[in-house]
């Protein structure tokens, strides 16, 4: 196991750099110290935050202080399991093109391909949920074929709806909040990723894996209007 490296983010936080590259195997050793801190608390740690290769810790410094807690950390890392467990596996239907999906056009002329294909590439990957962040129950996606790889607009756009399936860079994304955004927009869901009335407003959570399935767009308005939630999987 890597030594992590400790970034000071304040007085109450630390930032355990766990890897210097964005792959699947260094996101599940963030993942797996999230989940031991969880099972096996540490005194004064308040909350764990996973993102691609970090994980942020936040501790209140009247309990224990920043230089035992890398301590700790170090010496929880030289022992960590990795293991996961039974990943979630996430089916989310998804209505391609129309208002929410404005770029999918563009983005197949863009790419020399015709709007099938491209809806064809983009729901037969998996992606990987590396992490969530930027707005609330924002899950960035790993796993876009690289043909869709497609830089952010130069110029946001103010207002994208809730559900919005994008594209921005090398990741995917489920728009989980209405709001601006320079991502490109292939189609909507109508599954909703962040619902405050739920038990756990969060549906999805870093290291599930999500598959994109193309319903109808009249399927999808039947869905959003019952509220519908899809129910996890265990992952293969």
């Amino acid at each position: 196991m890597t030594t992590p490296a400790f970034l000071p983010c304040g007085e109450q936080a630390l930032s355990v750099e766990l890897g210097d590259s964005i792959d699947p195997e260094t996101n599940a050793t963030v993942i797996a110290l999230s989940r031991d801190l969880a099972d096996a608390p540490v005194e004064g740690v308040v909350e764990t935050v996973p993102t691609y290769r970090s994980l942020l810790v936040r501790y209140d410094p009247g309990t224990i202080r920043g230089a035992a807690l890398e301590e700790v950390l170090t010496e929880r890392v030289s022992s960590l399991n990795r293991q996961q467990g039974a990943a979630r596996l996430w089916r989310i239907p998804v209505a391609y093109g129309g208002e929410a999906g404005c770029d999918l056009d563009d983005l197949a002329a863009q790419k020399e391909i015709d709007t099938e294909e491209l809806i064809l590439l983009h729901s037969e990957a998996a992606y990987r949920v590396y992490m969530i962040g930027f707005a609330p129950g924002f899950a960035y996606l790993g796993g876009l074929p690289e043909i869709l790889h497609t830089p952010r607009l130069a110029q946001p756009r103010q207002n994208i709806a809730a559900g919005a399936i994008g594209i921005g860079g090398q990741q995917a994304s489920i728009n989980s909040v209405a709001g601006p955004s320079g991502w490109r927009f292939i189609g909507q869901t109508p599954v909703r990723t962040f619902d405050p009335a739920r038990e756990v407003p969060f549906l999805l959570a870093a290291g599930d894996e999500v598959r994109f399935e193309r319903i109808a767009a009249d399927e999808a308005e039947r869905m959003s209007a019952e509220g519908y939630t899809p129910e996890p999987e265990a992952a293969t």
